[in-house]
């Protein structure tokens, strides 16, 4: 029998809570994501993640004043061998990542790779290095135009992103250059996570603006996750924000692309006041895509208390039968060097109104026990070679 019929998954993309003790193998020795934006601020106002029991996994943070929480809370280390958004959510739903996505941040994309890409594509390309996307077609835009060549670039991430102007490169040539991307980068030595059409309209810098014909072109899945499982046994699977992209569309049944996380949480509201069967799967990119990445700490910490707020508004509208799980995929400290995301722990957030008392789990070491609380809850069996274990026993 379940125990709750809904169930309400929301990853704030890159919100790690201390680094794990593998960090200094990724370069990450000290990060700290929640606690480093806590101690440039001094404080925040998130009076309701303070009462799911965030501050108690941070020893230094704000004092809860001894209230007691009203949910359960955990940390959760990776076991994957990553720290990139795929390998992050990828691992919630039962998947260990052992070999990880290639990134290309520090040198662009090397030559032989963008050889093949001009020479299949039938155009230069321009750019190569990692860049803010509204950055980089404000730089190259115009040239792009001149010359009919292609901006490429990537990020701290996975990805290799190419801008097309929509007028003078075509919506339709875009996408097949894209679809290029993709092929070529399905090999081993260039195995990149995702591709992503960034199409964009104006003539000139400072009238050039990035559109909603965005596509992105994920890799699948390296075999069924929990997501399947629900989809197959007939429940609801939708995705909110970028939860299609990164799983390819693999085991969704409704899928709606967010503007921003703010945006993201008010979709989720207005799905929560709809009936469902199943699981809504968000995920918040905001924390990571604007603030996280661009090291700034300020506007994290505001998207932060953005996001509390929302989150009020979704905890009172929640039904008995539900459950609400908040966590995240990887670390991004906005106070560290670099750009890139940080290998860190992440919160492991649940709330529901059924629960008699909140408080304290035991510390995991993986982010799967997150999907395979999912499968337990519904019935449905985990995948074949997924990981994780359940921990409904203890949301109850």
């Amino acid at each position: 029998m379940e125990e709750y019929k809904r169930i309400f998954l929301i990853v704030l993309d890159s919100f790690g809570i201390g680094a794990m003790p593998d960090a200094p193998e990724f370069g990450d020795a000290g990060a700290d994501t929640f606690g480093h934006i806590l101690e440039k601020k001094g404080s925040l106002c998130i009076p309701n993640l303070e009462r799911l029991g965030l501050l108690r996994l941070h020893a230094g943070g704000q004092a809860d004043g001894g209230k007691p929480p009203v949910g359960c809370y955990a940390r959760l280390g990776e076991a994957s061998n990553g720290k990139d958004t795929m390998t992050g959510h990828w691992e919630m739903m039962g998947i260990r990542t052992e070999k990880p996505f290639r990134t290309f941040t520090e040198t662009g994309f090397p030559p032989e790779l963008v050889a093949e890409l001009e020479r299949q594509c039938g155009k230069k390309v321009i750019g190569n290095k990692s860049a803010s996307g509204t950055e980089i077609i404000e730089e190259l835009g115009e040239e792009e135009i001149r010359t009919g060549a292609m901006i490429v670039y990537t990020s701290a991430d996975s990805v290799l992103q190419i801008c097309g102007n929509e007028e003078t490169f075509d919506l339709a040539n875009l996408y097949r250059c894209c679809e290029i991307a993709r092929k070529i980068t399905l090999e081993e030595k260039w195995r990149v996570g995702r591709v992503i059409a960034r199409p964009y309209v104006g003539k000139k810098r400072g009238e050039f603006r990035r559109t909603a014909n965005r596509r992105d072109y994920a890799l699948k899945p390296d075999g069924p996750t929990v997501l399947n499982a629900l989809k197959d046994a007939g429940f609801d699977v939708i995705g909110i924000g970028k939860i299609s992209d990164i799983f390819c569309g693999e085991g969704i049944t409704r899928f709606l692309h967010s503007e921003s996380s703010v945006h993201g949480m008010e979709q989720t509201i207005r799905v929560c006041e709809e009936t469902f069967h199943g699981l809504c799967f968000v995920n918040l990119v905001d924390f990571d895509a604007l603030w996280g990445h661009r090291r700034n700490v300020d506007g994290y910490a505001a998207e932060l208390e953005k996001f509390d707020r929302n989150l009020g508004t979704l905890m009172r509208k929640l039904r008995r039968d539900d459950l609400l799980i908040l966590t995240a995929d990887h670390g991004n400290d906005p106070t560290y060097s670099g750009t890139d995301h940080t290998r860190e722990y992440v919160p492991f957030l649940a709330y529901s109104k059924r629960m008699e008392k909140g408080g304290r789990l035991r510390n995991e070491d993986t982010f799967a026990v997150t999907g395979a609380t999912i499968a337990e809850n519904f019935g449905v069996r985990m995948p074949e070679d997924t990981i994780g274990t359940s921990l409904l026993k203890s949301l109850i």
